[in-house]
Protein backbone atom coordinates (compact mmCIF):
# COMPACT_ATOMS: atom_id res chain seq x y z
CA UNK A 1 0.00 0.00 0.00
CA UNK A 2 1.47 3.37 -0.99
CA UNK A 3 2.31 6.12 1.48
CA UNK A 4 -0.25 8.36 -0.22
CA UNK A 5 -3.03 5.82 0.39
CA UNK A 6 -1.99 5.33 4.02
CA UNK A 7 -1.92 9.08 4.50
CA UNK A 8 -5.43 9.43 3.05
CA UNK A 9 -6.76 6.66 5.30
CA UNK A 10 -5.21 8.25 8.39
CA UNK A 11 -6.82 11.58 7.44
CA UNK A 12 -10.22 9.99 6.92
CA UNK A 13 -10.11 8.17 10.28
CA UNK A 14 -8.99 11.32 12.10
CA UNK A 15 -11.67 13.42 10.42
CA UNK A 16 -14.40 10.88 11.19
CA UNK A 17 -13.40 10.68 14.84
CA UNK A 18 -13.36 14.47 15.13
CA UNK A 19 -16.79 14.73 13.52
CA UNK A 20 -18.22 12.09 15.87
CA UNK A 21 -16.76 13.84 18.89
CA UNK A 22 -18.23 17.10 17.67
CA UNK A 23 -21.66 15.52 17.34
CA UNK A 24 -21.42 14.24 20.88
CA UNK A 25 -20.48 17.68 22.14
CA UNK A 26 -23.33 19.26 20.20
CA UNK A 27 -26.07 16.79 20.98
CA UNK A 28 -25.31 16.20 24.64
CA UNK A 29 -26.07 19.79 25.76
CA UNK A 30 -29.26 19.70 23.66
CA UNK A 31 -30.34 16.52 25.46
CA UNK A 32 -29.58 18.08 28.82
CA UNK A 33 -31.48 21.22 27.81
CA UNK A 34 -34.51 19.16 26.79
CA UNK A 35 -34.42 17.36 30.12
CA UNK A 36 -34.14 20.68 31.97
CA UNK A 37 -37.10 22.10 30.03
CA UNK A 38 -39.19 19.04 30.90
CA UNK A 39 -38.18 19.38 34.53
CA UNK A 40 -39.20 23.06 34.55
CA UNK A 41 -42.69 22.10 33.39
CA UNK A 42 -43.27 19.97 36.48
CA UNK A 43 -45.33 21.88 39.04
CA UNK A 44 -45.81 20.65 42.59
CA UNK A 45 -49.35 20.52 44.05
CA UNK A 46 -48.63 23.39 46.45
CA UNK A 47 -47.12 25.57 43.73
CA UNK A 48 -50.03 24.78 41.43
CA UNK A 49 -52.59 25.82 44.04
CA UNK A 50 -50.67 28.92 45.09
CA UNK A 51 -50.32 30.28 41.55
CA UNK A 52 -54.07 29.75 41.13
CA UNK A 53 -54.44 31.98 44.18
CA UNK A 54 -52.65 34.59 42.11
CA UNK A 55 -55.55 34.49 39.66
CA UNK A 56 -57.95 34.92 42.59
CA UNK A 57 -55.98 37.92 43.87
CA UNK A 58 -56.09 39.61 40.48
CA UNK A 59 -59.84 39.11 40.19
CA UNK A 60 -60.29 40.56 43.68
CA UNK A 61 -58.37 43.63 42.51
CA UNK A 62 -60.95 43.96 39.72
CA UNK A 63 -63.69 43.56 42.33
CA UNK A 64 -62.15 46.36 44.40
CA UNK A 65 -62.18 48.67 41.39
CA UNK A 66 -65.82 47.81 40.72
CA UNK A 67 -66.72 48.56 44.34
CA UNK A 68 -65.02 51.95 44.01
CA UNK A 69 -67.03 52.74 40.89
CA UNK A 70 -70.28 51.51 42.44
CA UNK A 71 -69.74 53.69 45.51
CA UNK A 72 -68.65 56.67 43.41
CA UNK A 73 -71.58 56.42 41.00
CA UNK A 74 -69.26 55.71 38.08
CA UNK A 75 -70.20 53.46 35.18
CA UNK A 76 -68.43 50.33 33.98
CA UNK A 77 -69.24 47.53 31.61
CA UNK A 78 -71.29 44.73 33.18
CA UNK A 79 -69.31 42.37 30.93
CA UNK A 80 -66.18 42.99 33.02
CA UNK A 81 -68.03 42.06 36.19
CA UNK A 82 -69.75 39.04 34.66
CA UNK A 83 -66.55 37.68 33.11
CA UNK A 84 -64.67 38.15 36.39
CA UNK A 85 -67.36 36.31 38.36
CA UNK A 86 -67.39 33.58 35.71
CA UNK A 87 -63.64 33.06 36.21
CA UNK A 88 -64.25 32.75 39.95
CA UNK A 89 -67.03 30.23 39.34
CA UNK A 90 -65.23 28.03 36.79
CA UNK A 91 -61.54 28.30 37.68
CA UNK A 92 -61.60 28.95 41.41
CA UNK A 93 -64.77 27.32 42.74
CA UNK A 94 -65.43 24.48 40.30
CA UNK A 95 -61.77 23.59 39.77
CA UNK A 96 -59.35 24.95 42.37
CA UNK A 97 -61.58 24.49 45.41
CA UNK A 98 -62.73 21.11 44.13
CA UNK A 99 -59.10 19.97 44.10
CA UNK A 100 -58.72 21.08 47.70
CA UNK A 101 -61.93 19.38 48.80
CA UNK A 102 -61.26 16.11 46.93
CA UNK A 103 -57.51 15.69 47.35
CA UNK A 104 -56.23 17.81 50.26
CA UNK A 105 -58.85 18.09 52.97
CA UNK A 106 -59.60 14.33 53.20
CA UNK A 107 -55.90 13.56 53.63
CA UNK A 108 -55.56 16.16 56.38
CA UNK A 109 -58.57 14.68 58.17
CA UNK A 110 -57.22 11.13 57.83
CA UNK A 111 -53.90 12.29 59.28
CA UNK A 112 -55.73 14.24 62.03
CA UNK A 113 -53.80 17.35 61.03
CA UNK A 114 -55.44 20.80 60.62
CA UNK A 115 -58.86 19.15 60.40
CA UNK A 116 -60.57 22.12 62.10
CA UNK A 117 -59.01 24.49 59.57
CA UNK A 118 -60.25 22.32 56.71
CA UNK A 119 -63.80 22.50 58.12
CA UNK A 120 -63.69 26.29 58.17
CA UNK A 121 -62.27 26.43 54.66
CA UNK A 122 -65.09 24.23 53.32
CA UNK A 123 -67.72 26.47 54.92
CA UNK A 124 -66.06 29.48 53.32
CA UNK A 125 -66.07 27.75 49.94
CA UNK A 126 -69.82 27.28 50.34
CA UNK A 127 -70.32 30.91 51.37
CA UNK A 128 -68.21 32.04 48.42
CA UNK A 129 -70.49 30.19 46.02
CA UNK A 130 -73.51 32.04 47.41
CA UNK A 131 -71.74 35.36 46.93
CA UNK A 132 -70.72 34.44 43.38
CA UNK A 133 -74.32 33.46 42.58
CA UNK A 134 -75.43 36.86 43.83
CA UNK A 135 -72.71 38.63 41.84
CA UNK A 136 -73.65 36.84 38.61
CA UNK A 137 -77.33 37.66 39.14
CA UNK A 138 -76.52 41.34 39.57
CA UNK A 139 -74.05 41.63 36.70
CA UNK A 140 -76.63 43.04 34.30
CA UNK A 141 -77.07 46.52 32.90
CA UNK A 142 -80.50 46.86 34.51
CA UNK A 143 -79.13 45.93 37.95
CA UNK A 144 -76.30 48.43 37.61
CA UNK A 145 -78.87 51.16 36.98
CA UNK A 146 -80.80 50.24 40.13
CA UNK A 147 -79.54 51.83 43.35
CA UNK A 148 -80.66 48.96 45.58
CA UNK A 149 -79.01 46.40 43.32
CA UNK A 150 -75.81 48.43 43.20
CA UNK A 151 -75.68 48.50 47.01
CA UNK A 152 -76.35 44.77 47.20
CA UNK A 153 -73.65 44.06 44.62
CA UNK A 154 -71.15 46.25 46.44
CA UNK A 155 -71.89 44.42 49.68
CA UNK A 156 -71.49 40.99 48.05
CA UNK A 157 -68.13 41.94 46.55
CA UNK A 158 -66.93 43.36 49.86
CA UNK A 159 -67.91 40.20 51.69
CA UNK A 160 -66.15 38.07 49.08
CA UNK A 161 -62.88 40.02 49.40
CA UNK A 162 -63.14 40.20 53.19
CA UNK A 163 -63.43 36.41 53.42
CA UNK A 164 -61.05 35.28 50.67
CA UNK A 165 -58.11 37.52 51.55
CA UNK A 166 -57.47 35.73 54.88
CA UNK A 167 -58.74 32.45 53.42
CA UNK A 168 -56.08 32.20 50.74
CA UNK A 169 -53.39 33.63 53.03
CA UNK A 170 -54.07 30.91 55.61
CA UNK A 171 -53.90 28.22 52.94
CA UNK A 172 -50.66 29.59 51.47
CA UNK A 173 -48.88 29.93 54.81
CA UNK A 174 -50.32 27.02 56.83
CA UNK A 175 -52.24 24.39 54.87
CA UNK A 176 -50.18 24.03 51.69
CA UNK A 177 -46.77 23.97 53.44
CA UNK A 178 -48.07 21.25 55.78
CA UNK A 179 -49.40 19.08 52.98
CA UNK A 180 -46.03 17.68 51.97
CA UNK A 181 -45.55 16.38 55.50
CA UNK A 182 -48.65 14.14 55.45
CA UNK A 183 -48.13 12.36 52.11
CA UNK A 184 -45.25 10.38 50.64
CA UNK A 185 -42.93 11.92 48.08
CA UNK A 186 -44.29 9.66 45.33
CA UNK A 187 -47.88 10.55 46.18
CA UNK A 188 -47.01 14.24 46.28
CA UNK A 189 -45.41 14.11 42.82
CA UNK A 190 -48.27 12.04 41.44
CA UNK A 191 -50.85 14.56 42.67
CA UNK A 192 -48.98 17.33 40.89
CA UNK A 193 -49.37 15.44 37.62
CA UNK A 194 -53.04 14.72 38.37
CA UNK A 195 -53.69 18.42 39.00
CA UNK A 196 -52.07 19.37 35.67
CA UNK A 197 -54.07 16.74 33.78
CA UNK A 198 -57.31 17.94 35.35
CA UNK A 199 -56.49 21.55 34.50
CA UNK A 200 -55.91 20.74 30.84
CA UNK A 201 -59.02 18.54 30.66
CA UNK A 202 -61.20 21.40 31.89
CA UNK A 203 -59.51 24.42 30.31
CA UNK A 204 -57.65 23.09 27.30
CA UNK A 205 -53.96 23.05 26.50
CA UNK A 206 -53.46 26.67 27.64
CA UNK A 207 -54.90 25.87 31.07
CA UNK A 208 -53.58 28.27 33.70
CA UNK A 209 -51.83 30.52 31.16
CA UNK A 210 -55.06 30.94 29.23
CA UNK A 211 -56.91 31.93 32.39
CA UNK A 212 -54.24 34.51 33.23
CA UNK A 213 -54.67 35.98 29.74
CA UNK A 214 -58.42 36.31 30.31
CA UNK A 215 -57.86 38.15 33.59
CA UNK A 216 -55.34 40.44 31.89
CA UNK A 217 -57.88 41.40 29.24
CA UNK A 218 -60.41 42.39 31.91
CA UNK A 219 -57.72 44.38 33.72
CA UNK A 220 -56.99 46.27 30.50
CA UNK A 221 -60.69 47.04 30.05
CA UNK A 222 -60.88 48.35 33.62
CA UNK A 223 -57.61 50.33 33.35
CA UNK A 224 -55.83 48.11 35.89
CA UNK A 225 -53.26 46.31 33.78
CA UNK A 226 -50.37 48.79 34.08
CA UNK A 227 -48.62 47.65 37.25
CA UNK A 228 -46.70 50.93 37.59
CA UNK A 229 -49.88 52.83 38.51
CA UNK A 230 -49.94 51.08 41.90
CA UNK A 231 -46.52 52.40 42.91
CA UNK A 232 -46.94 55.06 45.62
CA UNK A 233 -45.18 58.41 45.43
CA UNK A 234 -42.86 58.21 48.45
Amino acid sequence: MSEQVLSNRRYFIHASASTAAGLILITKPQTIQAQDEHKEEDVSPAEDLMREHGVLKRVMLIYEEIISRLDGGKDFSPDSLRESAHIIRTFIEDYHEKLEEDFLFPRFRDANVLADLCDVLVKQHQAGRVLTDRTLQLSTLSSLKNEDDRRELSQALRQFIRMYSPHEAREDTVLFPAFRGIVSENEYDSLGEDFEDKEHDLFGEDGFDGMVDKVAEIEKTMGLYDLAQFTPLV
